[in-house]
């Protein structure tokens, strides 16, 4: 096969896995007139192709994916101009794939499909080449954006620095949850005790009372014994607990100084750490910032995404909350499945509370999985990911 022919699919994946594994010397997408009569769209493709080494040429044909009478006289163009050619029927449309199925009856071409449960590609017909195949590289995050279109960019948290206090994240996590119930008015605390100084500048020295005002006017008082946990913990430093009602002590950096004035972090780097001790990810990004243009609001979109994992050839997004899931976080979870990953995606939802049944139902329902305070308790997050993980591949 010199030739791959792809139906043009909304779900990126569908567009380059095969185009990934058998390394064809041109590709020919049928594909809608927004696609075909726009440079920028046809451009997010050719940049994918690129960064992969593909050494592809890749032509844009015109048709009504929705039209099985004009996707079939496509089809015949193509094959007679390029005889040594096989089409893919892993994405497409269900119009599409029906002209493709009595097309390939008619005419003999080779075609192949990819089973994501599987996980290999099978010959649907005329494509010996293509039976039992498995992709035998693996995609990192950053391949599922840019395969969207979208570009992404660093994240709240340094890569380096999460190293750097690897071995800590546990014991901050133990501690989240024996101070569960309070965590939020802890972590206001924080907040209050740590304003920025008169230019904006962010300042790593605290000097405050035990008590402060919240946002509310309400008294949030700090407990001394959190502190010097804290302070073991390696976070902040030089604390001093003054007899006249005074607290002294500097965060290590600043990156310790946002994740104790940030509710959610804790969770986020247990969720981290949790998927790069499972042992079954190629890759983990954690606090990961993508943009990517919806079309269909014609807006550039940014989201951030809490821990994004690639496992093979399956992305893997996961939204973690310290509070209960609700169903605006599941949907946002699913949008971003679909959008950056597809049919082989998966998604988890990481709560450390309890969530009720109606909202299993609609996140079963959206193919989420969550992981709540009841399996938290049962053992390491690592190991509930990887039962979660496996009893769904």
């Amino acid at each position: 096969m010199k030739t791959l022919i792809e139906l043009y699919d909304e779900r990126p994946l569908e567009n380059f896995l095969a185009a990934d594994v058998f390394r064809p010397e041109r590709i020919v997408y049928l594909c809608p007139s927004s696609i075909a009569q726009s440079k920028s769209e046809q451009k997010k493709i050719t940049d994918y192709i690129a960064w992969r080494n593909l050494n592809t040429e890749t032509i844009f044909m015109d048709t009504s994916l929705l039209h099985t009478d004009k996707v079939y006289r496509q089809l015949e163009t193509v094959v007679s101009r390029y005889p040594d050619c096989a089409i893919d029927i892993t994405g497409g449309s269900d119009a599409a794939l029906f002209a493709a199925g009595q097309f390939c009856a008619s005419s003999k071409l080779p075609s192949f499909t990819f089973s994501w449960k599987k996980q290999r590609f099978f010959n649907i017909s005329n494509a010996e080449f293509a039976e039992n195949i498995k992709p035998e590289f693996c995609y990192k995050v950053e391949d599922y954006f840019l395969m969207a279109g979208g570009k992404m960019q660093k994240g709240r948290v340094d890569s380096e620095l999460l190293f750097k206090y690897y071995n800590k994240i546990d014991e901050f996590f133990k501690l989240f949850l024996k101070y569960r119930k309070q965590w939020g008015k802890i972590i206001n605390w924080f907040q209050r005790a740590s304003q920025p100084d008169k230019n904006g500048e962010t300042k790593l020295h605290v000097s405050s009372s035990f008590s402060v005002k919240g946002e509310r006017g309400n008294k949030i008082t700090i407990d001394k014994e959190f502190l010097y946990q804290v302070e073991r913990l390696g976070f902040i430093h030089d604390l001093q607990i003054q007899e006249e009602d005074r607290i002294l002590f500097d965060f290590t950096d600043k990156q310790t100084r946002f994740w104790l004035r940030d509710v959610g972090s804790v969770l986020e780097l247990y969720t981290w750490k949790a998927c790069i001790d499972s042992g079954i990810f190629n890759d983990v990004l954690c606090s990961t910032i993508v943009y990517w243009e919806n079309a269909e609001k014609n807006e550039n979109v940014t989201n951030e995404i809490d821990v994004t994992a690639s496992f093979g050839i399956t992305p893997v997004f996961i939204s973690c909350k310290t509070c209960p899931i609700d169903t605006d976080a599941l949907n946002e979870l699913a949008i971003l499945k679909d959008h950056f990953g597809g049919n082989g995606a998966r998604a988890f939802a990481v709560t450390t509370e309890n969530s009720r049944p109606i909202t299993k139902r609609r996140a079963s329902a959206l193919g989420i999985d969550i992981i709540g305070l009841d399996d938290l308790k049962k053992g390491t997050l690592s190991d509930q990911i990887k039962i979660h993980f496996q009893q769904n591949k």
